[in-house]
């Protein structure tokens, strides 16, 4: 009875593995939009390839354990065997369904094993990027490179309040990629400045998380042009799904053009930073660039804010008061609120000309309208 059973479900596996073989490249093409991505790196494939590997192997004991329970009932109805059958264990059956697993298991391991390794050999890298993440956007600091800066989402305000169609593109748009050279190993550092992240991007088969006061690493040697979007993988907070990750990879020589382009726009950065001279027209002109880059996403394009986490900026006391209590609060931040210090962030002149934005800005007219620089340093050496 038991071999009768054994040899029936061996031939029947033999079978049916032939039958779905012949299907299984139109059975892939098909669910490909619904798979994962095969990605546009050597990891990506990788991954993609195990993934597909425990797929079909999952697959194939589906259909043995359904074929079993499908015979079983058929052939082992009442109607056909009224009686029973008497045994109790099959040591055969036993040994079999013991050692089986663990060589499938094995069969997942050693390949597993092998990608995992490989994913976490960073070293040798040419081109090293720190990444940390804040609420809600990335900073990225080319190391040895002099090129640092913030990525924030880009998605127009009017898609979001649904005031406009949606594109492709939706919540996957910023104002600035992170630039990296095809055929090119590449080590990502990763933290974070207030809570858990992640940087995700599917394409490139890397997803880490970013944990305050910890570094982790990835890398990434990506294969072909092209832009590749993600997103953050951790729930961070209200904007979460605000937090897109776009990265443009490009042959060596645009790659270079891109990073002097970077680099003089760093030093030009630091040149405006030290300017004393600002005039009021300059500083609200630079504060409202400011805004845009840095508060639009909580306290919005209007200044109406998303109370209660985000209060408007309308009619503030905050705004309307003194200057200083509003320079402390850009510096230092609000303890038990979502207000986040900027101090480490901005520079003297950025943080003064968005003072003096929001002080001139929705009808607001309070006293100290314009803020200076120098007002800004002042409070920052107490």
């Amino acid at each position: 009875m038991i071999d009768s059973l054994i040899l029936f479900a061996r031939k029947l596996l033999v079978k049916l593995v032939a039958v779905f073989a012949a299907f299984i490249p139109g059975i892939a093409f098909a669910i490909q939009p619904y798979n994962l991505p095969v990605g546009v790196t050597e990891t990506s494939k990788e991954i993609f390839d195990l993934h597909m590997f425990g797929f079909w192997i999952s697959f194939a004991i589906g259909v043995f354990v359904f074929a079993i329970m499908l015979w079983s009932i058929i052939f082992h109805r009442k109607s056909v065997r009224p009686t029973p059958a008497k045994f109790s264990h099959s040591l055969k059956l036993e040994i079999l369904w013991t050692v089986v697993p663990i060589i499938i298991l094995v069969a997942l391991m050693i390949p597993a094993t092998q990608v995992l390794t490989r994913t976490h050999d960073s070293s040798n890298a040419e081109i090293d990027i720190k990444i940390t993440g804040y609420q809600w956007r990335w900073h990225y600091e080319y190391l040895d490179e002099r090129v640092k800066f913030f990525s924030n989402i880009n998605t127009p305000e009017e898609q979001i309040s649904n005031q406009e169609e949606k594109t492709a593109e939706y919540l996957l748009e910023v104002d600035k990629e992170i630039v990296i050279p095809v055929n090119t190993k590449v080590r990502f550092l990763l933290t974070s400045a207030d809570v858990l992240h992640a940087w995700w991007v599917p394409d490139l088969g890397v997803k880490k998380d970013a944990i305050p006061g910890f570094i982790n690493e990835m890398w990434t040697i990506v294969d072909e042009e092209g832009v590749y979007r993600g997103q953050c993988a951790e729930l961070c907070g209200t904007r979460h799904a605000f937090m897109p990750i776009v990265v443009r990879a490009v042959s060596r020589p645009e790659y270079d053009d891109w990073l002097a382009e970077r680099q003089q726009g760093a030093e030009e950065e630091a040149a405006l930073a030290q300017k004393a001279d600002w005039t009021p027209e300059e500083l609200l002109e630079r504060g409202k660039q400011v805004y845009s880059i840095n508060c639009i996403a909580c306290h919005q394009t209007s200044g109406k804010g998303l109370p209660p986490a985000f209060p408007a900026l309308i009619g503030s006391s905050v705004v309307l008061g003194p200057k200083a209590a509003q320079i402390d609060i850009l510096l230092n931040g609000r303890s038990g609120t979502t207000m986040q210090a900027f101090g480490a962030l901005l520079s003297d002149s950025d943080i003064a000309a968005v003072i003096t934005h929001t002080r001139n800005s929705w009808g607001n007219s309070g006293q100290d309208q314009t803020v200076f620089p120098q007002d800004v340093a002042a409070q920052r050496s107490k």
